[in-house]
């Protein structure tokens, strides 16, 4: 508690300022340190494209918010043990702390770059320019999961009322943008201009095409099901595109922390405020699965784990009823290898094996079966951390996810049944439903920690079979989630019901249901079976 206390604090401190207040006084203008020297390294634009690329993932101090205590525990990567708010809280679906990554995408990714690009413009660097662009559409085309309309086209407008895209238009845009990027970083495959500012690649060019032609695939089968020809089209293109895809651990996208500690370091370990979830303890537990080993720490008291103390790792169920913090701290933390880690995946190839095992299902022009991208997605994953045993974790045909029993609570509080019946063979006699469960479920796996994307794909497919929550404190002022359902989005940030009351009216009118709630689908969350 004492940390939120502090976020709220440092919150007050720099005044975030909502969309549509003037960007340019909240940011430094890289304008006005423009001079010959440091346009001669390009430090002019160059220099502010770290900060932003970092806050694509987030500082530590506010990931706490804006991931760990939403799309991290309502995937049901990771649980905390403290009970915020007295228990009730974002995990619960009593939506309090709505609007951190909105005021950090706006203040430090959009506001700058349109100052960069500017700039850039103005100076003929035109691959800065389009960096930028990736940057700003990385950031967007993660807000937009949090709450579906949001400002992209008419971000800079000097009305009084600035207008949200609607997500069918935003999709359109976020395309045009990566037609943009693609074709300039295409005719500058030798340019190093990048090369002192990109933590990531050193300036490589190929590995940044890589990554454009990586996100179009993953947009484009996010609107599989609302679009299912515009995804197509799209997903053919990323397909085939000059320069090839992410396929490779070597081409992981990674962004650096800079002098920041991993977030997970942080919550774990320094404020003892996350622990693994009592979903993957399900999960891969029952699945022998080796990567837990490395995504986990083992527990030190067996007494935790009596029904498989050969696998001594605890988890907490997500949306848990929690009293007291220091029953639950001998709970698993992250792996003590987060301690040392100073980057963050954003895009890694088993995410494009997964999502091209999905395209072959969808009939896109794909060269190899669902089977081989989702076995091959898999050993990329036990590849990626070190893991062992992925021969025979790809032939297992007969472990199951295990009930889940949290120790701590007599009865059955917190406790679920699981729901997951497939095994991890692929089994090509089934239908294309059951093949995507297998492939979802692989992929909500390896996506760790990463909780964005699985839940996208979660609120898509309805894979995995994941256990609802167990305390339910959603209401009418946000939005009531059933008790057999999951959150689904975001309300829009108080600030802007003051000073943009009708673009946020607009964009309320734009949503699935006309209604600003946590419970409203977004556009492409279409209900119903998968094909």
């Amino acid at each position: 508690m004492k940390k939120i206390i502090y976020l709220l604090l440092v919150m007050l401190v720099l005044m975030p300022i909502a969309c549509t207040d003037n960007f340019e006084e909240a940011n430094i203008n890289p304008v006005e340190i423009s001079d010959k020297q440091l346009e001669q390294d390009f430090n002019h634009i160059g220099s502010f494209y770290p900060a932003m690329l970092e806050w694509v993932i987030g500082y530590t101090w506010w990931h706490q918010v804006y991931q760990n205590l939403s799309s991290d525990a309502w995937v049901r990567y990771l649980a905390p043990p403290t009970p915020f708010q007295g228990g009730t809280n974002n995990t619960t679906y009593k939506v309090q702390w709505k609007h951190f990554y909105w005021d950090r995408v706006y203040t430090q990714i959009m506001a700058p770059s349109n100052e960069v690009m500017k700039t850039a413009e103005e100076g003929g660097y035109d691959v800065f320019v389009e960096w930028a662009r990736l940057i700003r559409l990385m950031s967007i085309s993660k807000l937009t999961l949090q709450y579906g309309p949001v400002i992209y086209s008419d971000y800079g407008s000097a009305d009084k009322t600035v207008y949200y895209d609607a997500e069918e238009a935003l999709y359109d845009e976020m395309f045009k943008d990566l037609d943009k990027v693609h074709a300039v970083f295409l005719a500058n495959q030798d340019y190093k201009g990048l090369a002192r500012f990109d933590d990531s690649f050193g300036g490589d060019m190929s590995k940044w095409i890589k990554v454009i032609n990586s996100m179009r695939l993953r947009l484009a089968m996010r609107i599989s099901k609302v679009k299912p020809d515009l995804a197509l089209a799209e997903g053919n293109k990323a397909l085939s595109a000059e320069g090839g895809l992410i396929l490779e651990n070597a081409d992981n996208y990674k962004i650096g922390l800079g002098i920041q500690k991993h977030p997970l370091a942080l919550l774990s370990f320094d404020w003892n405020d996350t622990r693994m979830s009592g979903t993957m303890e399900s999960i891969l537990v029952g699945y022998k699965d080796d990567r837990i080993s490395k995504y986990f720490n083992p527990v030190e008291d067996l007494s935790l784990v009596p029904d498989h103390p050969e696998y001594p790792y605890k988890g907490i169920r997500s949306g848990a009823q929690i009293s007291s913090k220091d029953q639950r701290i001998p709970y698993s933390t992250v792996n003590d290898i987060f301690k040392t880690k100073t980057d963050q995946e954003y895009f890694v190839a088993s995410e494009t094996q997964f999502i091209m095992a999905e395209a072959a299902l969808r009939g896109w022009n794909v060269e190899k079966t669902a089977q081989d991208y989702y076995e091959a997605g898999i050993r990329l994953s036990f590849e990626r951390w070190g893991a062992n045993g992925v021969d025979e974790y790809i032939l297992d045909e007969t472990s199951l996810p295990i009930d889940y029993d949290d120790v701590i609570e007599e009865g059955d509080i917190n406790d679920f049944t699981n729901k997951i019946n497939i095994t991890i063979k692929w089994d090509d006699s089934v239908g294309n439903e059951e093949k995507l469960e297998r492939i979802i479920t692989q992929k909500w796996i390896a996506g760790f920690p990463n909780s964005w994307e699985p839940w996208a794909d979660h609120s898509r497919t309805g894979y995995p079979k994941l256990p609802y929550n167990y305390k339910n404190d959603s209401d009418n002022e946000t939005g009531v989630v059933a008790d057999d359902d999951f959150i689904k989005r975001m309300k829009f940030v108080p600030d802007e019901y003051t000073i943009n009351p009708e673009g946020v009216a607009d964009a309320t009118k734009k949503l699935s249901n006309g209604k600003d709630e946590i419970g409203t689908r977004l556009w492409w969350h279409i209900a119903g079976p998968n094909f």
